[in-house]
């Protein structure tokens, strides 16, 4: 933030108009808490999306498939370390954040918390589920990995400009990943006993990601947005993924 604005105008009037903050020196009290809110919310999820799929590399039926579910656990642990640097320069232990918490714990598959948080983490809602079994896991991959994108190109236009830059160079690759998910479905859809376990999985799945997008009407998202961490309401990201989502499986016949 230029030394000029910070003078002549009151922080959140910047911020609202688009202004950008570029260090922790410059951040008032309650911008930083709500943008560490945010950056452990991102970290938690991308360790517990790395840790649950870890667990189901043994399940991949050929070897270009385990290759794909082993790139996806590690990048998105890099995704969670590139976060936590940034939490870092705000005084987080980043030794011992990554190591704190059993990332790869889950609840039982029909346990019902809808969009709220559980446990001692920050983690989406839909991370608490566990996985069961190879397709359960692509049809997953495919709906989450579409949500991901999605919330990472809002995420990318956060105020806090060192942030948002680390954002923008992990969508690319959490688009591959959805992409990877995508090719994996197609391989799983080749056969009629495939489609049937991939529909019985996007029955169990596609209304727990849509809950990740949160609440419609959030009374949060207004404070969000005069901060300039938050743009687009959830309930237009979750349409935004809707669209994308039906025709990714309406050319697998799969909805």
């Amino acid at each position: 933030m230029s030394h000029t604005i910070s003078d002549t105008m009151p922080i959140e009037d910047y911020l609202a108009q688009g202004g950008v903050l570029t260090s922790p020196d410059n951040v008032p009290p309650r911008y930083r808490g709500e943008l560490l809110r945010l950056m452990a919310s991102f970290i938690d999820s991308e360790l517990a999306g790395s840790a649950g799929f870890a667990d189901i590399i043994n399940d991949a039926p050929g070897i270009s498939e385990r290759i794909a579910a082993a790139r996806i656990v590690m990048e998105k642990a890099d995704h969670a370390r590139q976060v936590l640097k940034v939490m870092g320069s705000f005084g987080a232990d980043t030794a011992r954040y990554a190591v704190h918490h059993p990332w790869g714990a889950r609840l039982p598959r029909h346990a019902d918390i809808g969009a709220e948080r559980h446990g001692g983490d920050m983690r989406l809602s839909v991370l608490h589920y566990p996985l069961a079994g190879w397709t359960d896991a692509v049809v997953m991959n495919v709906l989450m990995g579409s949500a991901v994108v999605v919330q990472l190109g809002e995420l990318a236009r956060v105020s806090y400009q060192p942030l948002a830059e680390v954002f923008r160079a992990i969508l690319p690759k959490e688009t591959c990943h959805a992409e990877l998910g995508l090719e994996g479905l197609k391989r799983i859809a080749a056969t009629e006993e495939g489609c049937r376990e991939a529909r019985e999985a996007i029955g169990y799945w596609h209304p727990r990601v849509a809950a990740s997008f949160g609440l419609p009407g959030s009374p949060r998202f207004e404070m969000l947005a005069r901060l300039g961490l938050r743009h687009a309401p959830n309930a237009t990201l979750l349409s935004e993924w809707k669209v994308v989502v039906d025709a990714e499986l309406a050319a697998l016949n799969l909805n």
